[in-house]
């Protein structure tokens, strides 16, 4: 006969212990001391054993039954499953699961990749996990949060109208996504799913100069009486035409004179992919010039009043505003000059825009064409220098088309 509610909630202990059956291999043990515990027998693989359930009252009648059926449903598979050691995997799962969980799995990256950065980009990004994303998606086990899960979280940054802020935030999201999915304990990027879902600001279109005015500009430049590192990287934004925020928080660690080349981390780029900028003799010189007067910073363009930070970014346009080009060029505007007489000289429109680290918006694969295009943009980037110190000099320039398109 089956137990009902009332018959397990009034049994009384006996001296020794006892069994109420439910049928089924299910039986309520009682022992002297009042304690009640649901047990499943049953056999497996010819061995005769017990499942503990649960206890009551914590444990009801009803919920007692579900477990048996489960248990039974394991034995009825094909093949049949051990339901105490199902019981087992199960429980070292959810240790995985609470061990696993996004803020767990985030620090752990955060740990890793923090020896590589400036002590200001390290607090940047653990200030984006602990306010932006632990709140919400902390606790959870990484595994279980889907791309609707981290929108929601991004959606809160932009209602506050911090659209840059959601922009990082999600590609900070997505950096510790990969690094689970590199350590084994994720098989996918859901911040992958949220390309074009977020709001970008309307778009400006720089101010820029032209062909015809980068002689003067270039002579005005040279004869600047402003701070020395202005110059500098007015001049470096010329010749590189990185955007204005990744010239300045340019870290010295990011550069390798002997290989030629200034790597941006990923971290720092707006697409998210690590960009690799080809360094001409002309820029060479004027690092060495720069490490002169910022060499034991981290930044080569630290903050004048703040040397622990790099440089603001009214500086560049304070400067230009100096020389007389208020609402006629920008730092950001050097790049659509660059483009577009670059453009006109004939040189590879792809290669000219993997150089404006336009790139891939799909960052899978721009992490495997971070370095497309790397010989012909070596020669195009000493081309652009040669090009600037001819205009400075007033000689005529010959654009290189025969060197300009892939052979």
């Amino acid at each position: 006969m089956a137990l009902t509610d009332v018959q397990v909630k009034n049994a009384k202990p006996k001296s020794a212990p006892i069994k109420l059956s439910d049928g089924d291999w299910m039986y309520l043990l009682i022992q002297p001391n009042g304690a009640k515990y649901w047990r499943f027998n049953y056999r497996f693989a010819g061995k005769q054993k017990t499942l503990a359930l649960g206890t009551y009252p914590d444990l009801s009648l009803s919920a007692a039954r579900k477990k048996r059926t489960a248990a039974r449903e394991l034995l009825a598979s094909d093949p049949p499953i051990d339901p105490m050691k199902q019981r087992k995997e199960d429980r070292r799962e959810e240790e995985r699961r609470a061990e696993h969980t996004f803020e767990n799995i985030a620090r752990e990256w955060w740990e890793n990749r923090r020896g590589g950065w400036s002590s200001s980009h390290t607090s940047a990004v653990l200030s984006r996990l602990e306010k932006e994303l632990f709140p919400d998606l902390g606790a959870r086990p990484l595994i279980e949060i889907a791309a609707p899960d981290l929108l929601d979280v991004i959606r809160s940054v932009e209602r506050r109208g911090a659209l840059e802020l959601a922009s990082k935030t999600l590609i900070i999201a997505g950096q510790v996504f990969r690094y689970a999915i590199a350590t084994g304990r994720a098989k996918a990027d859901v911040s992958r799913d949220l390309r074009g879902a977020l709001k970008t600001r309307e778009v400006n279109h720089y101010a820029k100069l032209s062909e015809s005015e980068l002689p003067e500009f270039l002579r005005k430049l040279d004869t600047y009486d402003g701070n020395a590192l202005t110059r500098h990287a007015l001049n470096m934004l010329m010749l590189t035409f990185v955007r204005t925020g990744e010239l300045r928080g340019a870290l010295w660690t990011e550069f390798d004179l002997e290989k030629r080349e200034w790597r941006i981390p990923p971290e720092r780029m707006k697409m998210g992919v690590e960009h690799i900028v080809p360094l001409s003799d002309q820029t060479i010189a004027l690092i060495e010039k720069i490490k002169t007067l910022s060499g034991n910073r981290d930044y080569l363009f630290p903050n004048e009043h703040r040397p622990q930070h790099f440089m603001s970014e009214n500086t560049i346009l304070y400067a230009l505003y100096r020389m007389g080009y208020r609402g006629r060029a920008t730092g950001h505007g050097f790049r659509a000059t660059a483009s577009t007489i670059l453009n006109e000289q004939g040189w590879n429109a792809d290669a000219i825009e993997r150089q404006l680290a336009h790139g891939e918006k799909d960052k899978i694969r721009a992490a495997y064409n971070t370095a497309q295009y790397l010989p012909q943009r070596r020669k195009m980037m000493q081309h652009w220098a040669d090009y600037l110190e001819s205009k400075k000099k007033g000689a005529k320039v010959i654009p290189l088309r025969g060197n300009a398109r892939p052979a």
